[in-house]
């Protein structure tokens, strides 16, 4: 499996300030909720789409000061993929090849409201329940690339 990393773009950038009143005393959980989407081009197999995303949302029940929504793109050339096991590891290293950037973003968006920014953390494994079996197993020294 070959694959080569051909661009990123910010699909969907938002940002909203909640006039949210929070005591002194309250800790303030942001739980940042992730999402990814994988798409292939109809003509060309070779071409992929992972979009990755994060949502912040205020609720009644647990008010948060501010609503983020943040989606980027990374654009893939993909080559030699020939099972589902192939595939799986091809979205599993594009998503860490997209985090970063998603982080980034995210800061740079709170950055520019003139608020504290928000620093999503460094995520040296999987991001999402479904890929961690797979990176147990492929974590020892396996050269995706």
């Amino acid at each position: 499996m070959k694959y080569e990393f051909k661009g990123i773009t910010g699909e969907e950038i938002s940002f909203k300030l909640n006039r949210v009143k929070l005591n002194p005393e309250d800790k303030l959980d942001i739980k940042p909720q992730f999402s990814r989407q994988v798409r292939k081009v109809n003509g060309n197999e070779k071409l992929n789409f992972v979009a990755l995303s994060v949502k912040i949302e205020s609720t009644e029940a647990e008010p948060k000061p501010f609503d983020v929504n943040v989606t980027i793109v990374g654009i893939f050339e993909a080559e030699d993929i020939k099972d589902d096991s192939d595939e799986r590891r091809f979205v599993i290293e594009a998503t860490k090849l997209i985090y970063p950037y998603l982080r980034a973003a995210v800061t740079n968006l709170t950055a520019s409201a003139y608020i504290a920014p928000l620093n999503l953390p460094v995520i040296s494994g999987p991001i999402f329940p479904e890929d961690r079996d797979r990176y147990a197993f492929s974590v020892g020294g396996d050269n995706l690339n």
